[in-house]
């Protein structure tokens, strides 16, 4: 099939997604749990005001959760868009996996040292890739 290359990056950052969310869920328990947090006792509350009783670095792996539900949205979007219209290969392809590859390093550089420098050059970096790809797919459709 012409262009579906690109496709092996989308389902690789949806995998990396879940991978997030048990890593989350693998520390935040547990911490819960240490700081006496019962949460069949919760009502109405948020992760936001769990913040405050856990570590930051507990946190941060649901920081980073929250962060694949939001600019890879376009990535998912624009990768189908050029896969559909058969432009989902070659520079395209390249393009999609330095975005995965840049993101899962965002990913890994936030759940861990959190350096707030190092995360936004591989965000920007990865946002120029998601840019490239939507310039590509803007110029095949119009």
């Amino acid at each position: 099939m012409i262009g579906m290359d690109i496709l092996a990056p989308v389902v690789v950052l949806l995998a990396w997604t879940m991978v997030m969310w048990v890593w989350m869920y693998a520390t935040r328990i547990p911490a819960m749990l240490k700081a006496g947090i019962d949460a069949k006792g919760m009502v109405g509350s948020t992760g936001a005001s769990l913040r405050a009783q856990l570590p930051d670095n507990v946190s941060w792996k649901a920081d980073n959760y929250n962060h694949l539900h939001e600019a890879p949205t376009l990535f998912y979007a624009v990768a189908i868009v050029l896969a559909i219209i058969g432009q989902g290969d070659g520079l395209n392809t390249t393009l999609a996996w330095a975005y995965v590859v840049l993101r899962i390093a965002h990913s890994l550089v936030q759940a861990t040292v959190n350096r707030v420098a190092v995360r936004f050059a591989l965000f920007a970096l990865s946002s120029l890739a998601l840019m490239a790809l939507i310039l590509h797919a803007a110029i095949a459709v119009f």
